[in-house]
């Protein structure tokens, strides 16, 4: 689902003013096939602009940030997952949207990991057009904040609440 339903019926009321909305980014990451390699990360090819990101998406109202996560890949990419540990919560935007809509996000970024064997990656809706499996080591072009956030997740330190260092939206 592109956008939620909750989303389309505000914005009939407000139209393109800016919107404050829950968001999650969630890492997912996995060890490589072959021993001795860098682990594996989720990403995705957004169908809207072509980038590649890992699994983002908006909370539902009332919704928790894991269990946002949880559907979110789920949804975007077939692929099973749980929620290991906060990365960081900052504030994301505003982002302009081609249609002129406006909107900033409180996201929550997340460390995920493959539940079973569920780790084949498919592009599972229209918000995407791929979605696969990278070694960490040879990523595709990603935004800064996309890297920084994947650096995060491998770096296994602390929770971060707020601006990581040297961060851009």
């Amino acid at each position: 689902m592109p956008t939620p339903d909750f989303i389309l019926d505000l914005r009939e009321r407000i139209s393109h003013a800016p919107l404050w909305l829950p968001g999650v980014t969630a890492v997912v990451l996995r060890p490589a096939a072959d021993p001795g390699q860098p682990p594996e990360v989720l990403l995705v090819r957004r169908a809207d602009t072509g980038a590649w990101t890992p699994v983002t998406g908006i909370a539902e109202p009332g919704e928790q940030p894991d269990v946002t996560a949880v559907r979110e890949i789920t949804e975007e990419t077939g692929v099973e997952a749980e929620v290991e540990r906060v990365l960081w919560v900052r504030a994301v935007g505003p982002v302009t949207y081609p249609n002129g809509d406006v909107a900033s996000y409180m996201d929550t970024a997340l460390l995920c990991r493959v539940v079973g064997d569920s780790g084949c990656a498919h592009a599972a809706d229209d918000e995407n057009t791929d979605a696969r499996w990278f070694p960490v080591d040879r990523l595709p072009e990603l935004s800064e904040r996309f890297r920084q956030t994947i650096t995060a997740a491998l770096a296994g330190g602390p929770t971060r609440v707020g601006t990581p260092p040297d961060s851009s939206a």
